[in-house]
């Protein structure tokens, strides 16, 4: 194949890639993408696998994250793109390295995928793991294999399916193809089994009830990230609502709920404020005494220091705050400023961010409900959730409900919010909990330990959401075999490597 075709296919492939999460959610053309690359790359130089890699990036991520423009402007999403879109790049030239015999190598180019996404979700500055293979699986039957293998181990499986594909067709239109017909056919079959079968696994959905709502209450007029409506107004909304809803349990309409929440900066008052953090937390306490439930929320504090801190609270019931958790994993140039002198060129924005302070400890909280029972809460809060030891440690901890407090009001109208509530339906599979998933200006959801949304909200809605959710302390596979991946992975590669070396010796 003419190199020109080549890159041509791996540009292909990136749409493929994109398309494959939501808001498009045509998650079968995540193996096209994959099979693509694999094809591209397939007995070419290291220097067309890394052009073809880029373009793949590219042509996947640049549409993917056009979400980032919303408020910080066009420099900062192409900078995003272009960053991220080196690994693929990277990754092009490894599979040309693997692949120089012409022939599409499906298991050793699915673990190098592996080893592409791991270095995406730790490198540069802590990294940024959206847009991994397994999130765009979220209505995929390949779904269950997360409770086998962890998200990491579910991205092999797709990059293995498109690999098993992509070395059918092979088979198919390459030379004496008539005699490798009966090859391809059955490598297809393998590949559609394979992505089939996991349907078929098990995913527990029983545990004890307990009767969650959640809050979503949109943005007021006039407010916009740039805070411009009156302080406290954010608060004000969230506590009309939590008494809007007392005010119909009062009414006979059902039962107070067992637990409340309020999504990632519902106050916008200093809760621990030397000046206002005692009439803050008072006005909080409103909605909070009125239903007689705990109610769990996100705040950000300055406190007695000169560092914000991204924070969740949980209140109860005629006392004020009970516990408190400070998130750990700070996003790079969202929460904290790298290379402030050369990114302020990119973006006015860059100067309005000051660095966070990051908390120390798993997002673990014990909330004692109104009928003396106590449930452990997994807190990750916005991105944390695709941080694979932010989830993994609170699971770990004994979390029974996984709680993603968030506010997306950074993105705007993009597919950000769908793309961040896919994820937190593949957590609730790789580790078989429920998830509140709760954002100011949505999309919000329910989300049982199946995957399955309840109660799912549209952007730019005011919304209550409630239902029953299982609680579950039982571990899924995935909890031992998802911190296996990668090192069994890098050990393929480097296989391959030698395999590939002493082949050119001989």
């Amino acid at each position: 194949m003419p190199w020109p075709l080549r890159l041509l296919l791996a540009l292909l492939g990136g749409v493929a890639l994109w398309l494959a999460f939501p808001d498009h959610d045509l998650w079968p053309l995540a193996m096209v993408g994959v099979g693509a690359l694999a094809s591209a790359t397939a007995g070419v130089r290291v220097r067309t696998g890394l052009a073809a890699g880029l373009l793949l990036g590219l042509a996947w991520y640049t549409p993917m994250f056009v979400w980032a423009s919303t408020y910080a402007g066009i420099m900062p999403w192409v900078a995003m793109s272009i960053a991220s879109a080196l690994y693929p790049a990277a990754l092009g030239g490894l599979l040309a390295l693997l692949q120089r015999s012409g022939a599409v190598r499906p298991v050793v180019g699915a673990a190098a995928w592996v080893l592409m996404e791991y270095a995406r979700s730790v490198t540069p500055f802590g990294g940024f793991p959206w847009a991994r293979l397994g999130f765009s699986q979220a209505d995929s039957p390949l779904l269950g294999a997360a409770s086998l293998v962890a998200v990491t181990g579910l991205g092999f499986l797709v990059a293995l399916v498109g690999g098993l594909l992509a070395r059918a067709v092979q088979f198919a239109v390459g030379a004496g193809a008539s005699r490798s017909l009966p090859r391809a056919g059955v490598l297809a079959v393998v590949a559609v089994a394979l992505a089939l079968a996991p349907a078929a696994l098990p995913r527990p959905t029983d545990g004890e009830p307990l009767d969650v709502a959640a809050v979503q209450g949109d943005l007021p007029p006039d407010f916009t990230r740039t805070l411009s409506a009156e302080r406290g107004t954010m608060l004000e909304r969230y506590t009309s609502m939590t008494e809007d809803l007392a005010a119909e349990v009062s009414t006979g309409a059902g039962g107070p709920p067992d637990l409340v929440l309020w999504p990632e900066g519902a106050s916008d008052l200093d809760p621990f404020s030397p000046s206002e953090g005692d009439a803050a937390v008072q006005r909080m306490m409103t909605g909070v005494d009125a239903l007689g439930a705990p109610v769990v929320l996100g705040a950000v504090s300055y406190g007695t220091g000169e560092a914000p801190r991204n924070m969740v609270l949980e209140l109860q019931p005629g006392e004020g705050v009970d516990d408190t958790y400070q998130k750990v994993y700070l996003a790079p140039f969202g929460e904290r400023m790298p290379l402030r002198p050369l990114v302020r060129h990119l973006s006015e924005w860059v100067d309005r961010i000051p660095d966070w302070e990051a908390g120390t400890e798993p997002g673990l909280m014990d909330v004692e409900l109104a009928d003396g029972r106590s449930v452990r809460l997994g807190l990750g809060i916005c991105f944390e959730v695709v941080v694979d030891p932010a989830v993994r440690d609170v699971v770990a901890g004994g979390a029974e409900l996984l709680v993603v407090p968030t506010s997306n009001a950074w993105f705007g109208e993009g597919d950000q919010s769908a793309q961040h509530l896919a994820t937190s339906r593949v957590r609730a599979v790789e580790y078989g909990r429920s998830v509140v998933h709760i954002s100011n200006v949505g999309i919000s959801g329910l989300i049982s330990p199946d995957g399955v949304v309840h109660e799912p909200t549209e952007l730019f809605t005011q919304a209550v959401l409630r239902d029953e959710l299982p609680l579950r302390t039982a571990r899924t596979p995935a909890f031992t075999t998802g911190p296996w991946v990668v090192p069994a992975a890098a050990v393929l590669v480097v296989l391959g490597l030698l395999v590939r070396r002493r082949h050119r010796a001989d």
